[in-house]
């Protein structure tokens, strides 16, 4: 066997596996009961998007593949790192029926304690730091 050969099937079972994992991931992403698992799940495909590109790159040779590999890399952390801020400012997800839409605060309080945090009393102004 020549190292080709090796090589050839490598990247072969590699994007088998990959591909597995990108089915197993949009099975998650549409069955995911909360936005947190949604999220979890685009971050997961964002991942294997990057595992196909680097075994393409393998496969044919072509360097320039891994640069665009790590600036998806980078992308991809910025989306997930936006989307967590964005259910942290909107609250805990209301499927779960935790804090709906009660702020900074009570969304990090609920997150500490592990369980619901008391909504703001109506006509409660909202405070900024």
């Amino acid at each position: 066997m020549t190292p080709a050969v090796i090589l050839n099937a490598a990247t072969g079972f590699a994007l088998l596996v990959l591909s597995l994992g990108l089915m197993m991931t949009v099975v998650r992403i549409v069955r995911g009961p909360t936005l947190p698992d949604r999220v979890l799940g685009l971050d997961m495909l964002v991942a294997i998007a990057i595992g196909f590109i680097a075994a393409i790159a393998i496969r044919t040779g072509f360097d320039l593949y891994i640069d665009i590999a790590i600036a998806l890399g980078l992308v991809g952390f910025l989306a997930t790192v936006a989307f967590a801020r964005f259910i942290l400012v909107r609250g805990l997800s209301a499927e779960t029926g935790s804090v709906q839409g009660t702020g900074r605060a009570a969304a990090r309080a609920a997150l500490v304690k592990g369980g619901k945090a008391r909504p703001r009393p109506r006509g409660a102004k909202r405070g900024r730091r």
